[in-house]
């Protein structure tokens, strides 16, 4: 894995390695004070979010590591519940290699993980509620069904963010009410529009693979237009055999 970018002007001895990973992607001071939501999403070259249906085929072994060090260094993963069907989502796990600094933080072993669900159409045996090391949260409507949020509610925490549809910030400060500033969002596309468009999203972490795909995938980002586009500024780049793994910081 070679660094292309590095505005923090610093060593990175070797990216490859957990902790150079985890000092370029560590949240800004800003994250202590208030929400600061970080998206992180994989794209071919075309812009294709998806392949075969899922991200998985988008990926790769660097991929999967940086995947892995945004988590470690997550309060709360943020998830739309088509997401959660598609991919299989499973508990946050905890990583030795960052117990003592989540410890120090003040952070749980693992990150929470927050399902976005009107219809709370969830499987509430799989794993992500059944075996969390953090309670899961699931967040909805007041006009989700009365009877499936009283089951939800026996194996998560449920938080009404929104009437009729969840309003993205409600949700982010929701979770932020509980100590949870350094988010972090694995989309989907509709979630990272709806985030994108209410205006919090802080940062985009974007991996691009070097792929063409064609075909009616979504791009990473879905929904309606949005009124004025994001400008976002460049602050690190990594390639390793043929992937860049890029972050954005919004411009204000």
């Amino acid at each position: 894995m070679q660094l292309l970018i590095n505005p923090l002007d610093r060593p990175v001895p070797d990216p490859a390695a957990l902790a150079s990973l985890a000092d370029l992607y560590a949240y800004p001071s800003a994250a202590a004070d208030r929400p600061w939501l970080r998206g992180n999403m994989v794209a071919a070259l075309d812009g294709a979010a998806r392949l075969a249906g899922l991200s998985e085929g988008l990926s790769s072994a660097a991929d999967k590591r940086i995947f892995g060090v945004l988590r470690a260094l997550a309060d709360v993963v943020l998830v739309g519940a088509e997401t959660v069907r598609a991919e299989g989502y499973r508990p946050a796990r905890a990583r030795a290699e960052f117990a003592a600094a989540r410890a120090a933080a003040g952070q749980a072993p693992a990150p929470a993980v927050a399902v976005v669900s009107r219809g709370l159409r969830l499987d509430l045996s799989a794993p992500l509620f059944t075996e969390p090391l953090v309670r899961t949260v699931v967040v909805t409507t007041e006009d989700s069904p009365a009877d499936a949020r009283r089951a939800v509610a026996e194996v998560a925490d449920v938080v009404v963010a929104g009437e009729r549809s969840v309003d993205p910030a409600a949700a982010v400060a929701a979770l932020a009410a509980r100590g949870w500033t350094r988010q972090l969002t694995e989309g989907g596309p509709r979630l990272l529009g709806g985030l994108a468009a209410a205006g919090v999203l802080d940062e985009l972490c974007l991996s691009l693979a070097p792929l063409l795909t064609s075909g009616e995938a979504p791009r990473i980002v879905q929904g309606p237009q949005l009124p004025q586009a994001q400008s976002m500024r460049l602050v690190s780049l990594l390639e390793d055999d043929g992937f860049l793994f890029t972050r954005y910081v919004r411009r204000d």
